[in-house]
Order: structure tokens, then C-alpha cells, then sequence
């Protein structure tokens, strides 16, 4: 799949004697970056190059792609992986299949289609993509919820059943807790009975800020400086202290979460916000013998086999108001052989700023698909939490 992808990014083409052009749509417009640095001072709206339609190619129109941390540091080089160059941005979102070759048999018109991997370059009106690198979803879920589904719920899904065996009533203390990983994480702990303690920066607007994370099911919410208080004391006084502890910040508020956090306990670093090392107390290790993991989608995904994504223990969540939870029912289908963008005004591209990042469903958890760690996505379900400030159109 990687070499389909680099394919695509250089702007390969399939045999003319098995591919047809993409004629009847204005030429695809995506957010290239030809060079690494700051995306201010790289990233350019561009018209690409038209793709031709091979065998096993489908026809993507881009329905929306949100902006996440990782996007931002491929494009700043920084990133464990990066995209051959120039690229599009964009590593995750939703599209809608327009057409495909004649040997795609798993995809049609009309489906809508998520990155089987990262660095598809989501950022673009349109695209061609091999089958391989695309994955179906269900058309009848909210478009954030899908154009969001394949990072921020399936990370917070994995660390909260792959590191620590809990139990209904255990504990979990998380910072940048009102992060799309953060509030995915509240909202499955609650559907399995986990209680959560849940860390944000100070800020002017902060009773909102609580009343926003309590909405979707969390138990506490505490600021970074609160984690010294004598306070602290009367949570753990109605639930235990936490064995798992969630780190997307470093530096500080790593080592105060990590005050609270049970003998042999673990804290898992899934990012560094703060751009600062994760300070732990020797005495943490030798008196409370933590534990301190890390974990990566992309390497889960490498990790594990298709048939082993799908063996979870069947858990179902609870449904959300509107309707029953059902499974997101991902399945392997064609791949997006990034090249293209649509245009058209009436076509445009929604790209989502990311602060917060963009939130799905409230019935987010784990159903085994045979894809990703997948999330069960209420069909009826709406959106929960803060509405998105601004949406960039790509017309």
C-alpha cells in the first residue's frame, strides 16, 4: 500500500491502454506543500494534475478532512513518516465514490470511503486512488463522524483496553482531556463504566469548558494546577485512584498526573503537546513501580493483522438518544491513489480546523471490524460538543 501511495503522490499514471480520463470535472484542486517548514509559509492552494481512471482506480470526491497535530508535523518534516514530495496534505477524512474501474467490484457510486492508511493527502477537491488504499463506511452516519473516525476513536479505544485490564468502576486520569482523542476517551469510558478524571489548561471560558466535557460523560474535570491541591484528596474519596493514566501533553503535567496514579499503575504517551520530555520521579519507579508505554495507531495498524483487528470481546455500547449503536461495518475497499482534487464552487472541500479537534458520535467504542479497531457509530446519532468555528473551503 506504501508504494501505491508514493505512486500516486509523484503523480504516476496507469497504462493508457487501462485507464480513461477523468474529463467531465474541473480540474482537482488540493493544498500542496513542496518543501517542509511552517504550513503558513509552504502550504499552496493548487489545481493538480488530472488523473486517469485505471482498473482498480476509483473516483473520489472529498467531502471533508479535518486538521490533526500529525498533518501538521508531516508537513513541518518532523513526523515519523512522511510523504514523498510535493504532496497534499491530509491524512484523514470522507469521501464520496463518483466512479470506478471496471475491476473494482467492493465499491460503487455513491459510497462513501475513508484512508485505509496515512499520507493520502485528504486535502483536495477530488482524487483518484487505488482500491487498496480506501476503506467503505456507512453513508448514513454524520460526515464529521466519519471524516474523523479512523484516528482520534480508534486511539482512544486501543489504550483504554490494551495496557490495563479494567474493570467497571476502575478509574482513568487523562490530560487534554477536551481533545478529540481526550473526548473520545470520556465517552467510551462511560459506555463501559470506567470513571474518568479529566485534565485541562486554565482558561477565561472554563465553566463552559466542564460543562461541555460533564455533558458527554465525564466524572471530573480539573485544571493542570489543580493537581496539587489538597482537592485532588476528595475525588479519590468516591472513586479509586486511576491504574491508567493518558498523556498527550508532556513536561509538567505529565509529572503531576502521574502523582495520582496507583502502585503499578501504567501511563500511556500518546503525543507531546507541550513539546516537552516526560519528567517521571525516581521514587515513581522504585516505591509505585509504574509502568510508562507509548503508543502509535500507525504502528498498531502495522502490528496487526486484518483478522486480528476484528477480535475484540463483543462489548456493545449503549445507544446514543436517537437510536441503537450499530457497528461502523468498515470493510476494504478500493484505496485512494491520491491524485485529483474536484472543483467547482458547488463541490467544495471542507477542511475542518482542528481546535478543538473535530468530535463524533457519542456512541464511539470498540466493535471488531476487520479493517481498523473500529468504533460502533450511532447511524442516528448527532454530534456532541463544541460546533466548529470556522470550516476552509477548497473551491
Amino acid at each position: 500500500m506504501q508504494r501505491a501511495a508514493a505512486r500516486a503522490l509523484r503523480g504516476a499514471r496507469t497504462p493508457p491502454v487501462r485507464a480513461r480520463s477523468v474529463t467531465a470535472r474541473p480540474p482537482p484542486r488540493g493544498l500542496v506543500y513542496e518543501r517542509h517548514g511552517e504550513p503558513p509559509a509552504v502550504v499552496q492552494l493548487k489545481d493538480l494534475e488530472v488523473a486517469e481512471l485505471g482498473d482498480s482506480d476509483v473516483h473520489v470526491k472529498m467531502l471533508a478532512a479535518p486538521i490533526n497535530p500529525a498533518d501538521i508535523n508531516m508537513i513541518q518534516g518532523t513526523y515519523a513518516i512522511l510523504s514523498p514530495l510535493p504532496a497534499v496534505g491530509g491524512n484523514e477524512g470522507v469521501g464520496e465514490v463518483l466512479e470506478v474501474g471496471r475491476r473494482v467490484a467492493a465499491l460503487k457510486p455513491g459510497d462513501w470511503v475513508i484512508p485505509a492508511g496515512a499520507g493520502l493527502g485528504t486535502w483536495r477537491t477530488w482524487g483518484v486512488f487505488p482500491e487498496e488504499m480506501l476503506l467503505k463506511v456507512p453513508s448514513d452516519i454524520p460526515v464529521l463522524c466519519a471524516a474523523t473516525l479512523s484516528v482520534n476513536p480508534c486511539t482512544a479505544y486501543r489504550m483504554l483496553a490494551d495496557f490495563e485490564a479494567l474493570a467497571p468502576g476502575d478509574s482513568v486520569i487523562q490530560n487534554g482531556a477536551n481533545s478529540g482523542v481526550g473526548q473520545a476517551v470520556i465517552q467510551i469510558a462511560k459506555a463501559f463504566g470506567f470513571k474518568t478524571i479529566n485534565v485541562v489548561r486554565d482558561r477565561p471560558d472554563l465553566p463552559k469548558l466542564v460543562e461541555r466535557l460533564m455533558a458527554l460523560g465525564a466524572d471530573h474535570v480539573v485544571t493542570e494546577e489543580m493537581l496539587r491541591k489538597p482537592e485532588m484528596k476528595d475525588i479519590f474519596k468516591s472513586i479509586p485512584k486511576p491504574r491508567l493514566a493518558l498523556n498527550c501533553v508532556g513536561g509538567k503535567s505529565t509529572t503531576e498526573m502521574l502523582r495520582h496514579l496507583q502502585p503499578k499503575g501504567t501511563m500511556v504517551t500518546y503525543g507531546g503537546m507541550a513539546k516537552q520530555p516526560v519528567m517521571v520521579p525516581v521514587s515513581a519507579f522504585i516505591f509505585r513501580d509504574v509502568r510508562l508505554r507509548g503508543f502509535w495507531m500507525t504502528q498498531w495498524r502495522k502490528d496487526h493483522a486484518q483478522g486480528e483487528c476484528g477480535q475484540h470481546d463483543g462489548r456493545l455500547v449503549p445507544a446514543c438518544p436517537e437510536g441503537p449503536a450499530r457497528r461502523a461495518g468498515l470493510h476494504r475497499g478500493p484505496a485512494p491513489g491520491l491524485r485529483g482534487s474536484a472543483g467547482g464552487r458547488h463541490e467544495a472541500l471542507h477542511i475542518l480546523q482542528a481546535d478543538p479537534p473535530p468530535l463524533t458520535c457519542s456512541s464511539w467504542a470498540a466493535a471488531g471490524c476487520q479493517a481498523f479497531p473500529c468504533c460502533l457509530v450511532c447511524r442516528r446519532g448527532v454530534l456532541r460538543g463544541q460546533k466548529r468555528k470556522k470550516t476552509h473551503q477548497i473551491h
